[in-house]
Order: C-alpha cells, then sequence, then structure tokens
C-alpha cells in the first residue's frame, strides 16, 4: 500500500524506445497531441548543431507545433555525456511537468532511457587516454570474453559487438578493480514510466525502412552538408564517429565511389538497428513493462 502511493507520487513520463527509422518521432507527436504532451529527444546526435540530414532530425514542420527539446542544443565539438542529457533532461520534466503537460522521452539512445528512467548511476573514474587507446585496439570477442572473466553478471546486459560499452565498462573495472555491477549505482527510480515502442512487422521491413532512409538522405543533400560540417568543424571526433557522416566522408577522400558508400551507410545504420534491438529487447527481458 505504502509503495503504491508512493508511485502515485511520481511524475508521470511516458517513454517512446526503439531502433532508426522505426517511426519513433511520428508516434511521439501523434502521441503528444492526444496527450498534451511535449518531447525530450533521447537521441545521442540530434543533440549537435548542424548534424541534420544523417541523423533523420525532425524538421519544424515535422514536429506540427509540439515542443521538442534536447535537439540543436550544442556544438559539435563538445562532447555531450549521459550525465549532461541526466541533468538537463530531469529539469525538462519538471518544467513540462509544472505547466500541467505530459513529458514524453523519445528517441533510440538505450543508455540515455535507462540512466534517466531506471535512475542507474554510473560510475565517476579520471580520464586515461592511454588505458581507453589499449581497450580499443583489443578485438571485440577478447574484451567480451575478459567482461565475463570479472563481471557475468554484467556481461549478460553487454551485447558482445557493442564495442562502445564493453571499452567503457572495462576502463572502469580495471580503473576501480572491482566488477562493474559492483561500481554502478541503482536507485529507486524518479519516475512514473509508461513504455511504448513501435510496432515493427518484421526486421526485413525495418531494413527495408532503412535503405529508403538513406537513399532519401542522399536525395536531400547529405554528401553537401558533410562538406559543410568539416569546413566549418574539421574532422573533430563527433563528425567522423557519426554513421552517415564517416561513410560520405570516405567518399570525399577519394576511398571508395558514392555507390559504396551509400551501401556501406545503409549496411552500418542496419547493423546500428540490430544493436538497438538487442539492447531494448534485452530491456524488456529485464522487467521493464512494455
Amino acid at each position: 500500500m505504502t509503495e503504491d502511493r508512493r508511485d502515485k507520487q511520481k511524475k508521470k513520463v511516458i517513454a517512446i524506445a526503439g531502433p532508426t527509422a522505426s517511426g519513433k518521432t511520428k508516434l511521439a507527436i501523434d502521441i503528444a497531441k492526444s496527450v498534451d504532451g511535449e518531447v525530450i529527444s533521447a537521441d545521442s546526435r540530434l543533440v549537435y548543431k548542424g548534424f541534420n540530414i544523417a541523423t533523420a532530425k525532425p524538421t519544424i514542420e515535422e514536429m506540427q507545433g509540439i515542443p521538442h527539446y534536447m535537439i540543436d542544443i550544442v556544438e559539435p565539438e563538445y562532447d555531450f555525456s549521459v550525465a549532461d542529457f541526466k541533468d538537463r533532461a530531469k529539469v525538462l520534466i519538471d518544467k513540462i511537468t509544472a505547466q500541467g503537460k505530459v513529458p514524453i522521452v523519445a528517441g533510440g539512445t538505450g543508455l540515455y532511457f535507462r540512466i534517466l528512467l531506471e535512475n542507474f548511476e554510473l560510475p565517476k573514474i579520471e580520464c586515461n587516454p592511454n588505458l581507453r587507446t589499449e581497450l580499443e585496439k583489443i578485438s571485440n570477442e577478447e574484451l567480451y570474453n575478459e567482461l565475463k572473466q570479472k563481471d557475468p553478471v554484467y556481461a549478460e546486459k553487454v551485447h558482445p559487438n557493442n564495442k562502445v560499452r564493453l571499452v567503457r565498462v572495462l576502463e572502469v573495472i580495471r580503473t576501480l578493480n572491482k566488477p562493474f555491477s559492483e561500481a554502478i549505482g541503482l536507485k529507486e527510480p524518479e519516475y512514473d514510466v509508461e513504455w511504448i515502442f513501435p510496432k515493427i512487422e518484421s526486421r526485413e521491413d525495418l531494413y527495408d525502412r532503412i535503405n529508403r532512409r538513406v537513399d532519401m538522405m542522399i536525395d536531400m543533400g547529405v554528401v553537401e552538408e558533410t562538406k559543410q560540417l568539416l569546413e566549418r568543424h574539421g574532422r573533430i571526433k563527433n563528425l567522423v564517429c557519426t554513421i552517415g557522416y564517416q561513410e560520405i566522408i570516405k567518399y570525399l577522400d577519394g576511398v571508395c565511389s558514392l555507390e559504396d558508400a551509400i551501401e556501406e551507410l545503409k549496411m552500418n545504420t542496419r547493423r546500428y538497428a540490430k544493436r538497438q534491438l538487442t539492447w531494448f529487447r534485452r530491456t524488456k527481458e529485464l522487467g521493464v513493462n512494455i
């Protein structure tokens, strides 16, 4: 009974989570209209100014008058962290709720959802560039085997091919000399969350949507956008490591033809979507009510 009363006091948040090209943007807008809501983007690339076509950033017209937050808020040189996201999103949830509206967190960056809505806290460690470089040179298989050996509990929650996550987790394990599952902080969730996943008919249908979206990006001018970003910012990490730009940069460098760059972009996006599907499936398995 006490727990029920506590849950009722929590702020209501709708979470719309899913892979790229699954229709999250339209779904979030449709739901926002029906519940008088406002949208908080949970996408790690939409925060960057100028990252438009390659990230499928929603246009003013596509937003249909629904307020959207966490889009175009920092320059690409800034390394926007999950902690930055959590701090800003919490302020926005308070603001939207205080106005009598419903906060809708929508996007595809799984860690953003977890750190905000499950109140997951990352361990704080000093930056060690040498250690990160050392780990990045190791194969995914070796990294995952090390994680299974040092923290079998957390290894169950990380995809074997998610190198970025493997590197970050092993950084913590090696630095603190203890399992990541012991180092993380899991507090009582702050919000009453209603989870909604866009319906995906099949993986083949999703991949077809991705392929068509990439073709549309080319038609919309992603090659020219990449040129302009390179001229304005140079080869900064957030540009050369973003799917959509990294493949076009290879074409601009003369490493491959435009046709090959397009095919690589489609393949990389499909692989990313597959990782997202795995993450959200495991989120459901871990007890999130979808």
